[in-house]
């Protein structure tokens, strides 16, 4: 139960909930915290932040305030990687990554989460690479008083398959780079794709292991992918021959050099003719030529998921169309834009 009392009459009690004082452009929170006891001092301010009136508050046995309801939320919706502190301003906490990685998100346990009377949750995009810290969630109940049973509900949900949040770190591979096509191979031109790819992966802290450069011949690609698994690579990438011209081998190579699993095309542009194949439990993806050309392509959207432990098959790809449509800026702002954002 909610009793109102009129400010003059509220020295010496405690405040209910925090108090927001917003001074546009320059601050917005908490003037006064909950638990805050009323002096005649804060009379003037708490007149000019707009309160004649105060509450106090006598809770009924299935009632819950803000602060423990947004606790509760918390701890639902945290599962591993994510951490929170138990102190709630303006009845709402922020959960964080308890380390740099891969965010996921279950969303559609988050929009059941939501569905729920009064309480809400609010993520970054699922697949967002975080660093340790960085904010990536908040909760809260929407009033300050409310049912116990409907905060038990919405925790229920969240833990249902787990937890609604969690970070995964990314492993760290020795990936071999196999570098096709005859022009490169004999000479001709100069490869770009090495030093594209290295960035890449170290960018996301594993190491080039192994560096080859391979004709447009199948059998010398396959001759390449076995050599790398014998010396323990972890991941493979191929640059080059991922197109439809005759002379565009290197997914027959793959299939010589004994993929379990094959999947040629990806619902992104740039990076329609990646590949995604497996070689046992080792993973082998197949760069277009578009990643010389553009900043990011399909393979950041997969590689990162691939290093945070996900089996990347048709169906991953597929649902990569939602999002996937590179607005090919003037100046590229990725990952803080739209861009792969869809699941």
């Amino acid at each position: 139960m909610i009793k109102t009392i009129r400010l003059e009459e509220a020295v010496g009690t405690q405040l209910a909930h925090d108090i927001t004082e917003i001074r546009p452009g320059e601050f917005k929170g908490p003037a006064f915290r909950k638990g805050h006891t009323v002096c005649d001092e804060d009379l003037c301010r708490l007149q000019r932040l707009g309160k004649n009136h105060l509450y106090v508050i006598d809770l009924a046995a299935d009632e819950i305030h803000e602060n423990e309801a947004a606790a509760i939320l918390a701890g639902a919706l945290a599962g591993e990687g994510i951490v929170w502190e138990n102190n709630p301003r303006e009845g709402k906490i922020n959960l964080h990554a308890a380390w740099d990685g891969l965010l996921r998100v279950d969303v559609q346990a988050l929009a059941a989460f939501n569905l729920v009377d009064e309480v809400m949750g609010a993520t970054l995009h699922n697949h967002t690479l975080v660093r340790k810290g960085e904010l990536v969630g908040g909760t809260r109940a929407l009033p300050l008083i409310m049912k116990r049973a409907a905060i038990e509900r919405a925790a229920a949900i969240a833990r249902q398959n787990g937890a609604v949040l969690a970070v995964r770190p990314l492993n760290r591979v020795r990936a071999g780079l196999v570098i096709t096509g005859n022009e490169v191979y004999h000479g001709l031109i100069q490869d770009r794709f090495a030093p594209t790819l290295t960035a890449k992966i170290e960018a996301l802290g594993s190491e080039v292991a192994a560096l080859e450069f391979a004709p447009d011949d199948a059998e010398a690609i396959a001759r390449v992918i076995r050599a790398y698994l014998e010396r323990g690579c972890d991941l493979l990438l191929l640059s080059g021959g991922m197109s439809v011209d005759p002379d565009d081998v290197t997914r027959h190579g793959i299939r010589l050099a004994g993929a379990t699993e094959m999947h040629y095309g990806a619902a992104v542009l740039p990076g329609a003719m990646f590949l995604v194949a497996y070689l046992g439990e080792v993973p082998l993806l197949g760069v277009p030529a578009c990643a010389l050309h553009h900043r990011i392509t399909a393979l950041d959207l997969v590689l990162p998921r691939i290093l945070a432990g996900e089996h990347i098959g048709k169906t991953e790809l597929a649902f990569l169309g939602h999002g996937g449509l590179c607005r090919d800026c003037p100046e590229c702002s990725y990952p803080r834009c739209s861009f792969g954002k869809g699941m």
